[in-house]
């Protein structure tokens, strides 16, 4: 089944969402020329490959027929073809590759859905990170530790660590890891995520992106800028002082840090679900898996 958009109402789409971009990557394209490092948002644009460009360029995900003459320009992207009445992403373009993404992918967010949100890590995985970890040596030497190394140690040893997603585990230090709970691996990484872990939410992001232009651009648009405002809360709640860059820390070395946390961290978890569920429904779709069939 498909849908038609008019011209001048996928254009105005397509201006909205790369305005609503822009107020992310103009800026960090912006210090990238000056050569300027920012601790919190050039993770979206490092850790996340996906280009600048590339994120602020509208697609109409599928189904979708683009009318007008303005639709012929998609026939320059790959997998775009001409249908009646316009342009439309074509379905024969997905390939192997991307069905084996798309699994993969839904397979991953249907298992994180299924699970109750988990709110007592604290963010520590930012902690593990620099445990025992000379000052120069760490992730982000340029900012100081709110409690200097040897606070840090202590706050990691005294809390203990919960991490069950890999993608921040592996970074840990040698001497962090036997402090985990959980031990996940690559091979394990259905098992152990959940939704309260914010990097389970900010990965809704490389999902999103991952699948190209199945996913519509107002979608990957709202994963984008979910996964901006939680890793904002990860820095603030890393040991890092970040008052050079306006942000107060969260606690989480108190009680009412923790508490602060864990509440920001539940109304992620909140506004991830409708995301996640969108992304599940659209490999569902892709891979002619139904509703009734899971």
């Amino acid at each position: 089944m498909t849908a038609t958009i008019p011209e001048p109402r996928w254009l105005a789409r397509e201006r909205a969402h790369a305005a609503r971009m822009r107020r992310w990557t103009e800026p960090h394209q912006r210090r990238r020329s000056r050569g300027e490092k920012h601790p919190v948002l050039d993770f979206l644009f490092t850790y996340y490959w996906h280009p600048p460009a590339q994120l602020e360029r509208w697609q109409p995900g599928p189904g979708v027929v683009l009318a007008g003459p303005s639709a012929r320009r998609f026939l320059d992207r790959r997998w775009y073809r001409e249908v009646d009445g316009g342009v439309a992403l074509d379905p024969a373009a997905f390939t192997a590759k991307r069905e084996r993404t798309a699994r993969y992918v839904r397979a991953l967010l249907e298992a994180t859905a299924g699970r109750s949100p988990r709110l007592s890590c604290f963010g520590l995985h930012e902690w593990a990170m620099v445990y025992r970890q000379p000052q120069e040596e760490v992730r982000h030497a340029q900012l100081p530790l709110r409690l200097g190394a040897a606070g840090t140690d202590v706050v990691v040893e005294d809390l203990g660590v919960r991490c069950g997603h890999f993608d921040a585990f592996r970074f840990f230090t040698p001497p962090a890891r036997p402090l985990n709970r959980l031990q996940p691996t690559r091979q394990t990484q259905r098992d152990f995520e959940q939704p309260g872990c914010l990097h389970a939410n900010m990965d809704l992001y490389k999902w999103a992106y991952k699948l190209g232009p199945l996913v519509p651009a107002e979608l990957l648009g709202d994963c984008f800028e979910l996964a901006a405002e939680v890793r904002l809360l990860d820095m603030r709640a890393s040991p890092y002082d970040l008052s050079s860059f306006g942000h107060s820390p969260v606690r989480i070395e108190t009680a009412e840090g923790r508490a602060e946390y864990a509440r920001a961290q539940a109304e992620f978890a909140h506004r991830a679900a409708p995301l996640r569920n969108q992304l599940v429904q659209h490999c569902r779709s892709l891979l002619g898996v139904t509703e009734s069939a899971t």
